[in-house]
């Protein structure tokens, strides 16, 4: 008797492949059974060759489960492959990628590194661009915004008071025109802080430093042009001193010009030779990417630091001289104490200007030229204001010229 089957070929005349896939299973009894489980059918088509009941299948142990890996589980994405030494190779830890390094397969054996521009999110799966960090108008930038409107709205109004009282002694005596000039500069320092915030530019850069060192030193000529006068008005009543007729109108404008000119000239320097230029600082921390200004020269900036630092030095010895001096209303007083709180400030904002990185540094900038600038209106400003708009009686002549009982 002849059993008849049909036997395949394929083009290269090969015999198409036909496997039963059978799974071997301890029965109730202990014996070993062959159980059918699937098939390999080659003549089918492709994809639908394989052809498996997985219920019917029975793993070791008696377990219908799938077993795992006999060491370690595979490695998520975000983690890779640290292979145990003396160990299988089967046999291995998931070590989580660093930062700034991603893996997005699973059992991965290399973390990837993401481009300079973009950062690992914190699953590490994936790189996404960097934060752009700078002195923008956040809660910051506005707070100080604020703080810099009130300090000029408040110059402003102390002008007024100032110019609509002209007239007064009080006003007269301590010269009106060098307080316009002051009022004038501290309206250019408290706008001048607003130039620090918002992203840098190429004319953001250059005008922050140079604007706030010509303001200020501008400001500081005026006080130190005032305290001479005020060193030469006690002077003069001496016998034979006529030391007057140096610090006139003229003379007092060319101290104030000279003075200032100089700090100009630096500034002018700086922009040739190495101006400052907006910059990205990556290195600080690694995840961010801070937007600066470089301050292309540091000799120059520095100049400009001690070049105001010198001027409120010396305006500072001459007031602190003629602190003394009788009378009822001695300017030198207060010019004395705003020089003290104005140095106190820039010695303080030098280290925390060192120290602080990208947008701190600018805020910490900023806050210093407002605190300076409020330490100025009020020290010289606010008792005579006090007196001209409170103690009018106090504004005569005969009492501002009268000396101590002592």
């Amino acid at each position: 008797m002849y059993i008849q089957y049909t036997v395949n070929f394929d083009l290269k005349g090969d015999s198409v492949p036909y496997y039963d896939i059978i799974n071997w299973q301890r029965s109730t009894g202990g014996n070993i059974e062959f159980v059918l489980v699937g098939l390999f059918d080659g003549t089918m088509t492709v994809g639908q060759e394989l052809d498996i009941q997985e219920d019917r299948i029975i793993w070791a142990g008696h377990q219908s489960k799938v077993p795992v890996s006999v060491c370690s589980d595979s490695c998520a994405p975000g983690s890779r492959k640290a292979v145990r030494r003396g160990e299988p190779v089967c046999c291995f830890d998931c070590v989580p990628c660093d930062s700034g390094k991603i893996s997005n397969e699973t059992d991965s054996v290399d973390c990837a590194e993401c481009p300079e521009d973009f950062w690992s999110n914190p699953d590490r799966t994936a790189c996404i661009p960097k934060v752009v960090e700078f002195l923008a108008y956040d809660t910051v930038g506005i707070v100080l915004t604020v703080i810099s409107a009130v300090g000029a709205c408040l110059t402003i109004v102390v002008l007024v008071v100032i110019f609509h009282h002209r007239y007064t002694p009080i006003v007269r005596m301590n010269n009106s025109e060098l307080s316009f000039f002051i009022l004038f500069a501290l309206v250019l320092c408290f706008l001048c802080s607003l130039v620090f915030i918002g992203e840098p530019t190429n004319w953001s850069c250059m005008l922050r430093h140079t604007a706030f060192s010509i303001t200020f030193s501008l400001c500081i000529s005026c006080i130190l042009g005032k305290t001479l006068v005020v060193l030469a008005a006690f002077t003069a009543t001496r016998p034979g001193n006529n030391v007057m007729k140096w610090l006139g109108p003229n003379q007092q404008r060319a101290i104030i010009f000279t003075s200032t000119l100089v700090q100009v000239v630096i500034c002018v320097a700086w922009l040739i030779d190495a101006p400052p230029y907006p910059s990205r600082n990556m290195e600080y921390e690694r995840s961010k990417i801070i937007l600066e200004c470089s301050n292309g020269s540091s000799l120059a900036f520095w100049c400009v630091l001690g070049y105001i630092g010198l001027q409120a030095c010396l305006c500072f010895l001459l007031a602190f001289l003629a602190r003394k001096l009788p009378g009822n209303f001695n300017e030198a007083k207060f010019i004395t104490f705003s020089m003290l709180i104005f140095c106190a400030v820039w010695l303080a904002f030098i280290p925390a200007y060192i120290s602080s990185p990208g947008s701190y540094a600018d805020a910490v900038e900023s806050f210093a030229i407002l605190a300076s600038s409020f330490g100025l209106l009020l020290c010289l400003f606010v008792p005579k204001c006090y007196i001209i708009l409170l103690k009018p009686e106090k504004n005569t002549k005969q009492h501002l010229i009268s000396r101590d009982k002592k």
